[in-house]
């Protein structure tokens, strides 16, 4: 039971649980990127290049002519795709540059906390000798 016990320890520890959750939030950012570069910036820059659709370019490195992208494909053959690798650079651009100001908004709110205030140091001990002097101080004291 105690390996059971240290593994709950273990995935419900702050850091494991909010890994999780970005992980989580970060695959559902990825498709919102992945769906912004295909659907909106692709076909935008396609247009100003003259209509070109980057998804579709590829190389054939088989023997035989294909029609398309998905002919090819279907078939088999050898490709190198760098149509959908140009659009997957964007997605890392896009998602990177996201993070990155995500990243420096909070830094800023971090800086913006004021500092906290200064514990008092706690007093040094006394010497040994004041100590001593201070007994007899009082001896003397209660003689007098």
């Amino acid at each position: 039971m105690s390996f059971l016990r240290e593994f709950k320890e273990f995935a419900m520890r702050g850091n494991v649980v909010d890994l999780a959750v970005g992980v989580i939030i970060g695959g559902a950012f990825g498709k919102i990127v992945e769906s912004l570069v295909k659907d909106v910036i692709m076909p935008i820059v396609g247009r100003l290049l003259g209509g070109v659709d980057f998804s579709h370019f590829y190389i054939n490195l088989g023997d035989k002519t294909y029609e398309s992208l998905e002919a090819a494909e279907k078939a088999g053959a050898p490709l190198v795709k760098y149509g959908a690798f140009i659009n997957t650079t964007i997605d890392f651009i896009i998602i990177a540059f996201a993070i990155f100001v995500a990243i420096k908004a909070i830094n800023r709110l971090k800086r913006a906390e004021p500092p906290a205030p200064a514990a008092d140091p706690a007093p040094a001990p006394e010497p040994e000798d004041i100590k001593l002097l201070r007994e007899i101080r009082d001896a003397l004291k209660q003689r007098a």
